[in-house]
């Protein structure tokens, strides 16, 4: 039914290392949509299409895409080995890398308020990591299990859908950030999905549908991550991704999945108090990040 326990060290080493590859993607690509924009300082609002496909031509931009790849794969990998709720979560180290990468490449220094939030996000994740390695068990994925994480992304997709052509044109970097997080977080759960049913040598039309639904939730959800680096700091979109991803993918792995089905009611409880904490960090980053006061304070006297 999956691989031995042993191998969950293993498994959370091989997340650390995709954060780290996340950590530097982010910051590449964020520094070529910055590069790209036309004003100095980023806008709010979605990019045109006209300026989504000249960053395919961008060596930063390909550069960032190459590392975000090679943190796919470590992650697919670590999810070969451990369940979602183990892996998915460890991902918040590449949270404290962007920070440092971004404030070097920016000669902005992290303030006080940004390191609390930073550690607001890493904390509750960290937390949340300890407590569900101790209970965390795979689980047979069956038919009635992937219906209903395909039903969900399908009501998913609909919403985001119809947000897309309402407030897509006014939407602020935490609100894609948001977006592309609850759709990573299916990325994970489907890969999840697929990589379980292999071992349970099940591997047919509904996992099939699976594969189809992961492509599509990377699509949607790369362009999301790309209009959020339009509108904001890379380690904002980090950890949004690093948060929410997580909260979705663990979500699901616990409800639908039954991956926790041993956790006691004191366990479960420090997870929502974990998430509420993790949750505050990325509020608190997305309000005091000295980058975002800067671009504020530009805008006013543009005005």
């Amino acid at each position: 039914m999956g691989p031995s326990e042993g191998f969950r060290s293993l498994a959370i080493l091989l997340a650390v290392a995709a954060a780290v590859a996340l950590a530097y993607g982010a910051h590449f690509q964020n520094a070529a949509v910055v590069a790209d924009s036309t004003q100095k300082v980023k806008s709010q609002g979605s990019l045109s299409l006209k300026q989504l496909f000249s960053l395919i031509s961008r060596p930063k931009w390909l550069s960032g895409t190459a590392f975000m790849v090679g943190g796919i794969v470590l992650q697919l990998a670590a999810l070969t080995l451990a369940p979602l709720i183990v892996v998915q979560p460890v991902g918040a180290v590449a949270l404290v890398i962007t920070s440092l990468l971004n404030s070097r490449s920016t000669k902005t220094p992290i303030s006080r308020p940004t390191w609390i939030a930073v550690g607001f996000c890493t904390l509750g994740i960290a937390s949340f990591v300890a407590m569900a390695s101790g209970v965390a068990h795979e689980a047979v994925i069956n038919d009635d299990r992937l219906r209903q994480v395909l039903g969900v992304l399908l009501t998913i997709l609909v919403v985001f859908g119809a947000l897309f052509f309402t407030v897509g044109k006014r939407a602020k970097a935490l609100t894609y950030v948001t977006g592309a997080g609850v759709l990573y977080g299916f990325v994970a759960t489907l890969a999840k999905v697929v990589i379980q049913r292999i071992y349970q040598q099940q591997f047919e039309l509904l996992t099939v549908l699976c594969l189809i639904a992961l492509i599509g939730a990377v699509s949607l959800g790369g362009w999301f991550v790309q209009n959020a680096y339009s509108s904001g700091p890379p380690d904002l979109v980090i950890a949004g991704l690093t948060v929410i991803d997580p909260l979705v993918a663990v979500s699901i792995g616990i409800v639908i999945l039954g991956e926790a089905q041993s956790a006691k009611i004191l366990t479960i409880l420090g997870w929502l108090i974990s998430a509420v904490v993790a949750v505050i960090g990325v509020y608190l980053l997305s309000k005091v990040h000295p980058e975002l006061a800067i671009k504020s304070t530009r805008r006013k006297h543009l005005v």
